[in-house]
């Protein structure tokens, strides 16, 4: 069992930044691919970003903005997000699914962990 904690959410004008943190519990944290999708109100939950190992995968809306890493020593992956526009404003959630999510990082229903979300709201 993996429990995931998010933070690093706040208010920011548009082009500014944030930097969300997940913070996991367990001792395989390694072996874990991560990721992190978000909800707007009245939208659907869609995919931000995925860790799986030492590859990484962006949607194109955040592509060039957005930056996932992890601390393996830490149990910590971080989204770094840069440039940040009225229309990233949503809940972020961070996501973990044992082993490689191979193609299907970018699938909601790839993970079996899944944090309680942080809320991140861009000002125009």
């Amino acid at each position: 069992q993996v429990q995931l904690v998010e933070s690093g959410g706040g208010l920011v004008q548009a082009g500014g930044s944030l930097r969300l943190s997940c913070a996991a519990s367990g001792r395989t944290f390694s072996s874990y691919s991560m990721g992190w999708f978000r909800q707007a109100p009245g939208k659907e939950r869609e995919f931000v970003a995925a860790i799986s190992y030492s590859y990484a995968y962006y949607a194109d809306s955040v592509k060039g903005r957005f930056t996932i890493s992890r601390d393996n020593a830490k149990n910590t992956a971080h989204l770094q997000m840069n440039s940040l526009k009225p229309e990233d404003t949503a809940v972020y959630y961070c996501a973990a699914v044992r082993y490689s999510c191979s193609s299907y990082c970018a699938e909601s229903r790839t993970y079996d962990y899944w944090g309680q979300g942080t809320q991140v709201t861009v000002s125009s």
